[in-house]
């Protein structure tokens, strides 16, 4: 049996070797192909494509139909933070007939369409008060829900007892709002002012002042405040981050662009200047600025003269005033009297301004950045041009950015003092670059196995199937030597040359020089 082995293999190396370099490079690749092709059919067909079956849930609520699933052996996956729970697609409608019927989901509030299902004659006042609150609150939260930012709402009322006799004084009611908002959002004054007078004017008999707002991380919401969260302080850093990280971005962009992607860290300080200044101006303008005078909208002339006996008496004088008007007096009565007036109304520009100026300047702003050169572990191979056109870069964008009016001085050396540029080696990529040429990626052992479980089983199926011709032929050798009978031969002299002495001559020397044909042709022959 090994020495069968052992002939199987060296026939096996020895078609193998017998192949050129072509040929064999064809077969692995064929194989490789071939494995591919199975494992990505199979890893499709087998898939199993998942589909949402319950999204918005509780924690408590997804867990409750997960443990349900899994008892009933479905597979199924919880997604969005706990709040979905996904299960194949092929089995979504059937689940959610099943989950309802036995009272899955749980969670969720009453509405109003409560009493059009369950209303009756048999319902108590007090069994109706507690549902009509009940709806009440469900609507607000509903309502608040609906508001830019606000995930989820949670609303308690409290309703104050009614009295008997219409006399008596009517109690106020009370509220209560927790605010579940989203990641990173704040809500602006607008939007408390909004809640506020929704539950206000939704409940009777409700004032603002007995309504308390909290979000999730028990924040106070005041109404009258002018920050929505009740800390300025809060809120300015929120809009100088954002200043920062827009700044920032932008740098970043244009320097991944020039460098490229992981070659330039950034970093950004902004002083915000948040005094909001509002002025009111008046202005009185002439319409010709050259000349200082406005437009004549009137205008008025009169003239008066005199000339007689009697006209004047006295010392003879003259004189005049200030409204154009003269006289001449004689000494023997006789004279002149002449008088001129002119009035001109001037119509001027009155220009009135309300101003009010923004809040958020940039007094001063401070740009680091870190580059690292195109061959990381020497510097000189980042050229000075390509410096000189970063720190202008960031040059222009200092310029741009920080506001004229605050007075800051904007000469080349003050830019130049906001400015750092350092080039330095990243060690982070030191270190990606170290584990991307170690590491050998895993589908090369998987490759590599696959194609060794190939090559052993064409070697197993090649020997046993010439392990089995070798037994054929060796026992139809045994059978024909024991059912032939010998040849009698002749003398030669004696023998006469015919067709058949010439074809048993032929058969012997076959037998003789290639005893495998002999063999084949005797087994063609006894299968006829």
């Amino acid at each position: 049996m090994n020495e069968k082995l052992k002939k199987s293999f060296q026939n096996l190396k020895g078609f193998w070797n017998s192949r050129n370099k072509k040929q064999k490079t064809l077969g692995i690749s064929a194989v490789i192909l071939v494995l591919l092709l199975a494992a990505g059919v199979t890893y499709f067909m087998t898939r199993t494509k998942y589909s949402p079956l319950y999204s918005g849930l509780d924690v408590s609520e997804t867990g409750s139909i997960k443990d349900e699933l899994d008892h009933e052996g479905i597979p199924s996956k919880v997604t969005d933070g706990g709040k979905t729970i996904e299960v194949p697609e092929d089995q979504v409608d059937e689940l959610k007939v099943k989950l309802a019927a036995k009272g899955l989901p749980k969670t969720g509030s009453i509405d109003y369409s409560f009493f059009s299902q369950n209303a009756s004659f048999g319902m108590t006042d007090n069994e109706f008060n507690v549902v009509k609150l009940d709806a009440m609150q469900t609507e607000l939260e509903n309502l608040i829900e609906q508001m830019n930012g606000v995930e989820k709402a949670k609303v308690m009322i409290n309703l104050p007892n009614q009295g008997v006799f219409v006399t008596d004084s009517q109690a106020k009611a009370s509220a209560s709002v927790v605010l579940t908002l989203k990641n990173g959002y704040e809500l602006d004054q607008n939007q408390v002012k909004a809640v506020y007078n929704l539950v206000s004017k939704s409940v009777p008999n409700l004032p603002t002042d007995n309504i308390v707002i909290m979000n999730q991380d028990f924040e106070y919401y005041d109404l009258n405040s002018s920050n929505s969260s009740g800390n300025a302080y809060t809120q300015q850093q929120s809009i100088k981050k954002q200043i920062e990280r827009d700044i920032q971005q932008q740098v970043q962009t244009m320097l991944s662009t020039l460098m490229g992607p992981g070659k330039a860290v950034v970093n950004v300080t902004a002083d915000i200047d948040f005094t909001q200044e509002k002025r009111e101006e008046n202005l009185v303008e002439p319409v010709d600025k050259t000349n200082m005078k406005g437009i004549e909208i009137s205008a008025k002339k009169i003239q008066e003269t005199y000339k007689g006996t009697g006209a004047a008496s006295g010392t003879t004088s003259s004189s005049s005033d200030s409204l154009g008007s003269s006289y001449i007096s004689g000494s023997n009565g006789n004279g002149t009297y002449s008088k001129t007036s002119d009035t001109i109304n001037y119509e001027v520009n009155r220009i009135k301004r309300k101003i009010v100026e923004s809040p958020y300047k940039i007094r001063d702003l401070g740009i680091e950045v870190m580059v690292e050169p195109p061959v990381r572990t020497k510097r000189s191979s980042l050229p000075a041009s390509r410096l000189k056109d970063i720190k202008t870069m960031l040059s222009t964008i200092v310029r741009t950015s920080i506001d004229k009016s605050s007075g800051t001085n904007l000469s080349n050396r003050s830019v130049a003092n906001k400015i750092s540029v350092s080039v330095q080696p990243f060690a982070a990529n030191a270190t990606a670059n170290t584990a991307k040429s170690s590491a050998i990626p895993w589908w090369v052992y998987a490759i590599g196995g696959a194609l060794l479980l190939v090559i052993a089983a064409l070697v197993f199926f090649m020997v046993r199937g010439r392990r089995k011709e070798d037994q054929e032929e060796e026992e139809f050798v045994e059978e024909a030597a024991e059912t032939t009978t010998p040849i009698e031969i002749p003398d030669v002299n004696e023998e006469k040359e015919t067709e058949a002495t010439a074809r048993r001559k032929q058969l012997e020397k076959l037998a003789k020089e290639k005893p495998d044909e002999f063999a084949k042709l005797l087994r063609s022959w006894l299968s006829e």
